[in-house]
């Protein structure tokens, strides 16, 4: 079943998980070696394969002293300043054994939210790989704050999956998969093989606590699968730990847990706005507009809005929220909030009138916005 579901899989994100090539000693350079093995083996395959790579902060915690994780995002930053040079040495001495080239991208939330900076990140990596080197990509944490971070490596596979286009993002982790029982707790736990939807339920079988080592539990797996399918990609989350699984998972091996992607999958446009794009405030609409847009699908008119929430500009995403406080979508609108407070609750013809220019006569456009269900 699994040759058969990877059949059409070209390009791939690999995510490393720090569990799987680090300790409290630092890195683990033979688990490095191996992947860059596999990874070469994979590419004589004819796959291009992209790394989202953890553990820089665990390759320089020990330099400082530093036992568990650290607590404060200043010796975060320090660790990862020192680890990041560390890890990729080691991954770079790994592909020079197969006269591969690799190329280290940094990257923050930011980098990603504005949608300019965002295409020249995806044209970077896909010169990259068009030229045949591997991008190893990490969150930028020598100099992210907590509002621009992406959260933990897992995420951030999950959007640069969609960044460039990729067929399967593979979950790297120091687990077997997603069981139905904590195992660690409860010996008869089952591996769940395959995962046709990401139901509520599903979610309630993943802790949300990580390791000392890195952020990411199996809950953050979970939700970067969930944003990875809705893409359009399958998941797969394996035991990175034993060595060539991810040459065993190629060769359509049924280990770890396999989430297939989305029959219906979300447009690449909207799921940037939808997990990617943060938003800036927050637009509240009467019923009327709440109806169009919620079940009839329409764009957002000035009409509609009845409050307005937070300072944001044109083209920042905003939450769109019924009367109630309750928010049912998220869009990109083409007005900021300064020009909204003077057309909200006006028809269309008002707004060059009001305002001496008009972007156009929707606040929202049905195709910059994605209501909530679709993306959850």
């Amino acid at each position: 079943m699994r040759t058969k579901l990877l059949a059409h899989v070209k390009r791939v994100v690999i995510k490393i998980g720090s569990g799987v090539i680090s300790d409290e000693h630092g890195l683990d350079t033979d688990k490095i070696t191996n992947i860059c093995d596999d990874v070469e083996q994979l590419r004589q395959r004819g796959f291009e394969v992209v790394l989202v790579s953890s553990a820089a902060i665990a390759a320089g915690k020990h330099v400082l002293g530093i036992k568990g994780r650290p607590q404060t995002i200043p010796l975060k930053q320090a660790a990862a300043a020192i680890g990041q040079s560390r890890l990729m040495r080691e991954f770079k001495d790994g592909f020079h054994q197969h006269n591969l080239q690799a190329a280290q991208v940094l990257l923050t939330r930011d980098d990603l939210a504005n949608r300019r900076r965002y295409l020249n990140a995806r044209n970077t990596l896909m010169t990259l790989l068009e030229y045949g080197v591997i991008p190893i990509i990490n969150e930028n944490d020598t100099v992210v704050v907590d509002e621009l971070r992406f959260g933990d490596n897992d995420n951030l596979s999950s959007m640069v999956t969609n960044l460039v286009e990729a067929h399967l993002l593979v979950i790297l982790s120091d687990v077997d998969g997603l069981y139905d029982q904590d195992p660690r707790q409860n010996p008869d736990a089952q591996l769940i093989s395959n995962v046709v939807r990401i139901t509520p339920e599903i979610e309630k079988m993943a802790g949300d606590e990580g390791s000392s080592l890195g952020t990411g539990g199996m809950f953050t797996k979970l939700k970067a699968a969930k944003r990875a399918t809705l893409y359009g990609a399958g998941t797969a989350i394996i035991n990175g730990r034993n060595s060539h699984n991810l040459l065993h998972l190629f060769d359509g091996h049924e280990l770890g847990t396999y989430f297939l992607p989305a029959r219906d999958p979300m447009a690449a446009r909207k799921h940037w706005i939808a997990f990617t794009k943060k938003p800036r405030g927050k637009l509240f609409l009467d019923d009327g507009a709440h109806k169009a847009v919620a079940e009839k699908g329409k764009s957002l008119l000035p009409s509609g809005i009845s409050r307005i929430e937070g300072s944001f500009e044109r083209g920042d995403a905003v939450r769109l929220c019924d009367l109630d406080g309750v928010e049912f979508a998220k869009g990109v609108t083409n007005y900021t909030s300064s020009e909204l407070l003077r057309i909200q609750g006006k028809r269309t013809s008002d707004i060059s009138t009001i305002l001496g220019y008009q972007y156009g006569d929707e606040i929202i456009h049905r195709d910059n916005l994605v209501k909530l269900g679709t993306e959850n």
